[in-house]
């Protein structure tokens, strides 16, 4: 039975795609070492002042996102802190 080209491709494309993600499904983030890690309120803080943040670290070492954090909440509280500064999906809401 001959495979054409473009059954070689596809073949040789889904090996690689099964490769990249046995390799990449080893990979783990570090436990976060903190006494007291920040939570939904820090990160709500945080992605408020996601704007400010950026432009501070262009010029000086200042982190836009902390870690060690604690998680899920920690990341909720960013991504509604951010949305809510950055006007969200209604700022491009016509009337």
């Amino acid at each position: 039975m001959e495979f054409s080209m473009r059954s070689r491709g596809f073949l040789l494309f889904l090996v690689g795609m099964a490769t990249l993600l046995y390799v990449i499904s080893c990979a783990h983030q570090p436990e976060p070492t903190a006494y007291n890690p920040p939570g939904f309120f820090m990160g709500l803080i945080h992605g408020f002042t996601i704007l400010f943040s950026f432009l501070g670290s262009i010029f000086f070492d200042i982190r836009i996102y902390a870690f060690p954090n604690s998680g899920f909440f920690y990341d909720l509280g960013y991504l509604l802190g951010a949305g809510a500064f950055l006007g969200g999906g209604g700022a491009s809401a016509g009337s």
